[in-house]
């Protein structure tokens, strides 16, 4: 069944349905498996066939969204294929198990254990090249390397193996390597500022997909997850919002609703839904989402789980906000924010677990502390958390990148509306606002929340000359942002088809 291809997608709903009948087809298999592993043989071609059963099953049971049974199977099926490793065509092999085991590690956040995968890999490759064999592509092994750097925040490390994965692509790949490794370029390039280089590549990802799978299959919803991040990133939230909410009624279809790939898109629409609601301080759609992806999450995963962590720091974000807007009910607005503050500790206590201290993740969560003691009027931890996050962020990212300038608008939030330290929150936004132009321009949305700051920084200060000057700024910025709404294009042209990957590329590599 696993290599009729073009039904896939039936497979991948047959299995769920069963699942969701407490049919644990997965298990069972998974374990069979295991079973036929341990008892051995003698016979090379019994082995041979064994090792192509379960890469072919553990793929699928990844793209289920099932990891635990697929790394079992994947497990069992390298030690496999490390028991079969004479020849480089064994060694192709190999590597190709330890590509798939990859990415189920990476995704399900086992990085001990993706550690040893890639260290494995990195010697089979190492082992290829000395001994001059060249009829191995290493776009999709250098891609899973990319998304492991990725999912640890390391992305000066995923940046590198994007492109080097990028380099390798060539046309003869097929169009599922060719997608995946055009969309984690993609998002490797947004995460280092460079938009069009990214929407060169996410945009031929989307027509790729769509041309080759159709627009009911996981693969087409996977790229139009990463699309949603781009524009996300690119300050369009409306359309990372509907790219986002189509992705998920495609993994819906297929998955229905007690998968974790349908988890995590109604995870990520809950986070595109809360900056889009920001403005209106009401997030009905978000917690929606937010708290259907938790309930997923928790028959699915241990509690302590990192993707779990993730989605209660996004209900946490919610309910900070939701609880701010609360002004009738003080008592209530407490509650709200010391569960906030709760999920927040909760989640840096597993990044600092995971990633260790000087990480990006880690340095988000002292920055969503920083924001709710803030609220809590708890005003020398809010200060010391915000100083933490710029620390870790500057050193890891350099202090022109777009989330030291997040968290250093934070801090002058801070100064401005609850310490008193005007000339301090005064520096701060200038410093925040020159990081937004530098790599958004004049009409980035958040741009406004620093204006509205300076403004009340020179009212404060009694500079009314400086409060003229910046609140004819602001109107300028309202009128920017209304024609750059305006001019947007459309998020996928229905008569546009991929390029040729070899302009892709030639084109890429010339920007």
């Amino acid at each position: 069944m696993l290599t009729v291809t073009s039904r896939r997608v039936h497979l991948l709903q047959s299995f769920q349905t069963l699942i969701d009948h407490k049919i644990q087809v997965e298990e069972e298999l998974s374990m069979s498996y295991t079973v036929w592993y341990l008892h051995g043989t003698e016979n090379a071609a019994a082995d041979e066939k064994l090792i192509n059963l379960g890469l072919r099953i553990g793929g699928f049971f990844s793209d289920g969204g099932w990891y635990a049974n697929s790394k079992r199977v994947l497990l069992a099926c390298k030690q496999l294929c490390l028991a079969n490793n004479s020849t480089p065509q064994n060694w192709c092999r190999t590597l190709e198990c330890c590509r798939k085991l990859l990415h189920v590690q990476a995704a399900y956040c086992e990085f001990l254990q993706a550690a040893k995968t890639h260290q494995l890999a990195m010697e089979l490759i190492e082992r290829l090249k000395k001994a001059g064999y060249n009829d191995y592509n290493y776009a999709a092994i250098y891609t899973e390397f990319s998304i492991l750097f990725y999912m640890k925040s390391e992305y000066n490390e995923a940046y590198r193996w994007s492109i080097e994965a990028l380099e390798e692509l060539k046309p003869g790949l097929s169009a599922r390597v060719t997608v995946d490794v055009l969309r984690q370029a993609a998002k490797s390039c947004v995460l280092k500022r460079e938009f069009q280089r990214a929407g060169l590549l996410i945009r031929q990802a989307v027509y790729l997909a769509k041309e080759v799978f159709g627009v009911d299959h996981p693969v087409y919803s996977n790229v139009l997850i990463d699309y949603g991040f781009y524009w996300l990133n690119f300050d369009n939230i409306i359309n990372s919002v509907n790219l986002y909410r189509d992705a998920l009624a495609i993994r819906k279809e297929i998955f229905g609703g007690r998968n974790l790939h349908v988890a995590l898109a109604h995870e990520d629409l809950a986070y595109a839904l809360y900056v889009f609601e920001y403005r209106s301080g009401e997030f009905p759609e978000a917690s929606v989402h937010i708290e259907k992806a938790i309930s997923i999450m928790l028959k699915l995963l241990h509690g302590d789980h990192l993707l779990l962590a993730s989605a209660k720091r996004i209900n946490a974000l919610i309910l900070e906000e939701i609880a701010l807007d609360n002004t009738s009910a003080p008592l209530s607005r407490q509650n709200l924010l010391y569960k906030a503050e709760s999920l927040h500790l909760s989640a840096l206590k597993s990044a600092k677990e995971a990633f260790g201290e000087r990480n990006v993740q880690t340095a988000k969560h002292y920055g969503n502390l920083g924001r709710v003691y803030q609220s809590m009027r708890r005003c020398k931890e809010a200060e010391i958390m915000h100083l933490k996050a710029i620390c870790i962020k500057e050193e890891l990212l350099g202090p022109d990148d777009h989330e030291v300038g997040l968290s250093i608008g934070h801090l002058a939030s801070l100064y401005n509306y609850h310490m008193n330290r005007y000339r301090d929150a005064e520096e701060l936004y200038y410093r925040s606002i020159a990081i937004s132009l530098k790599l958004f321009g004049k009409s980035y949305s958040g741009l406004e929340y620093d204006y509205h700051g300076l403004l009340n920084v020179y009212t404060k200060l009694n500079e009314y000359p400086k409060v003229l000057k910046y609140a004819t700024i602001l109107n300028n910025w309202k009128m920017l942002r209304d024609k750059h709404l305006e001019s947007e294009e459309p998020t996928i042209d229905p008569k546009r088809r991929p390029q040729p990957i070899k302009e892709i590329i030639e084109t890429f590599f010339s920007m």
